[in-house]
């Protein structure tokens, strides 16, 4: 039934009318990355100062660590746009860290204790005080090893045109503003059902450095490789898995995805919920503050969630309130590895399959998705992400048991027919030529990213941390030599001296002390 209304939806697009209707797909990326020392180990350093401030630049910043950089795009309708832009971004840093360099894989260099991974600082502000008290909240409840995985966010919107033929072709009543986030709903649902696919495709961590698990015991069936190396013969992507970012706190929390007042419901409730695990730990209340608050989530941003749906919120806005204002305006997918064969950490082909793979998820039917169902597809991820290229491998298909290879075939045959509308409509050929290429990875596992980098790895004979570190030198070189294309070194030298002005501005605005500006902030959230 699926394919049929998705070939239905396909035809009706396709007419002179609607043919181009999907052309001003914009996109956005985050790239993380975490700044080594030459030998490899984490850096202990501060945010490099010639880049700018973390609180107010808006295309160089920090996540969790200051170690644990982040290169934010901005939104372009161009992919070779964006890619340059990050490259420019990361050239620019790297010109400000001496002789640091940019870790190139998810999960994280050699660290001999999580106290070595410095909290981001943001300033004196209230609002920054409150960003390093979130991340010293995430220290207490998950600890700091798992902060330092880093990954790839890829921001999407379709244009207003597509939605226009969509809303007319389906004689939807509804608000357009109220079909869109409709229709990316739908969109996060069938995400989620065949989100094992993406692990498997583009998942780079199957090996991590074994100072990572610090003592803990895994039940993994982990290979050694070299001194310290721990890795898996048919893994994907460990930092989906038990390992990466996921916890046991949050497996309760039913966030739904069937309506926008369900979204949000699920995850006001999350944040407004005492949590009988956290709330030993002194929050912003104390003399001593080791978390914002003792809730199930601290903000909503702690939820874990390998894609969400947004919009950008005004000052002082949480993002639930944003999305509650006017509706879904973009979609952030949150379950890319940093990609080890691209020198800036995803490629050109990669952003030519999501839009494919995410347009058809749009586009084909996606019935409401019950807690159970989403179990399922968290248990499927579970399964790739542990052993997705072992032969045979079995999936849980609406309580059937279904050949990855199949299921996998099921879909490339579907993205076919959506690659080939896209390239009528764009004009060109790549779409197809991506799809064409990438299916034939459903049945030669050794393609997929983990599958090449497990034989490279092997193939170099280094421990995986030395193997990630050459290659971090290598990226390095070619940034070096590489010319500025979309941002020149005196605007990004600009963008730095303005966000230090932009910092000092916020903090000489407070009026409040951060008592009290938590207090107003909880209680309006």
């Amino acid at each position: 039934m699926a394919t049929y209304n998705l070939k239905n939806t396909l035809n009706a697009l396709s007419n002179a009318d609607n043919q181009h209707a999907i052309k001003g797909i914009m996109r956005g990326i985050e790239r993380e990355s975490l700044r080594i020392k030459p030998d490899g180990s984490i850096s202990k350093q501060a945010h490099p100062k010639g880049v700018g401030c973390a609180l107010t630049n808006g295309h160089i910043t920090t996540d969790f660590s200051e170690s644990l950089l982040e290169f934010i795009t901005p939104v372009s309708e161009s992919s070779t746009q964006t890619l340059q832009q990050l490259k420019d971004l990361q050239k620019f840093t790297l010109e400000h860290m001496d002789d640091e360099l940019l870790w190139p894989i998810s999960m994280p260099c050699f660290i001999n204790h999580q106290d070595d991974i410095v909290l981001a600082q943001f300033g004196d502000s209230n609002v920054g005080k409150m960003k390093t008290l979130y991340r010293e909240g995430l220290k207490n409840r998950y600890g700091s090893m798992m902060q330092a995985i880093a990954g790839v966010h890829f921001n999407i919107s379709f244009p207003e045109t597509l939605w226009q033929s969509l809303h007319s072709q389906k004689q939807s009543s509804a608000k357009l503003e109220d079909f869109i986030s409709d229709g990316y709903l739908a969109l996060i649902r069938n995400f989620k059902r065949e989100l094992w696919l993406i692990s498997y495709m583009f998942g780079a961590s199957p090996a991590l450095c074994s100072s990572f698990l610090q003592g803990r015991k895994s039940d993994l069936p982990f290979k050694k490789l070299g001194k310290g190396t721990l890795y898996l013969e048919v893994g994907t992507a460990l930092r989906l898995g038990n390992l990466g970012y996921t916890n046991s706190a949050q497996s309760s929390l039913r966030v739904m995805y069937n309506s926008l007042d369900e979204y949000v419901a699920g995850l006001k409730k999350a944040i407004n919920t005492p949590s009988d695990i956290y709330g030993s730990i002194d929050d912003y209340t104390s003399a001593e503050p080791k978390q914002l608050n003792k809730n199930i989530l601290q903000i909503e941003n702690e939820f874990y969630s390998p894609i969400r749906p947004k919009r950008n919120a005004k000052n002082g806005e949480t993002p639930t309130d944003a999305l509650l204002r006017a509706g879904i305006e973009y979609i952030e997918i949150r379950a890319l590895d940093v990609n080890p064969f691209s020198e800036v950490g995803i490629d050109l082909e990669q952003i030519h399959f999501l839009d494919v793979f995410l347009t058809y998820c749009l586009l084909k039917d996606s019935a409401p998705m019950d807690w159970e169902e989403q179990a399922r597809s968290t248990e499927n991820l579970d399964t790739v992400v542990n052993q997705g290229r072992e032969k045979g491998l079995m999936l849980n298909f609406n309580n059937e048991q279904r050949s990855l290879e199949s299921w996998g075939d099921e879909i490339f045959n579907q993205l076919v027919d959506v690659a080939k509308w896209m390239d009528s409509a764009y004009g060109v050929d790549y779409y197809s030529n991506t799809i064409k290429r990438m299916a034939t990875w459903v049945h030669n596992p050794t393609l997929t990213y983990s599958g090449r980098y497990v034989e490279q790895l092997k193939a170099s004979g280094l421990d995986n941390g030395h193997y990630a570190l050459s290659l971090a030198q290598k990226y390095k070189q070619s940034h070096d030599i590489a010319s500025y294309t979309e941002f020149s070194k005196s605007w990004l030298e600009q963008q730095a001296t303005e966000s230090y002005q932009a910092q000092k501005a916020i903090e000489q605005a407070d009026n409040q002390s951060f008592t009290a500006f938590l207090d107003t902030y909880f209680r309006v959230s």
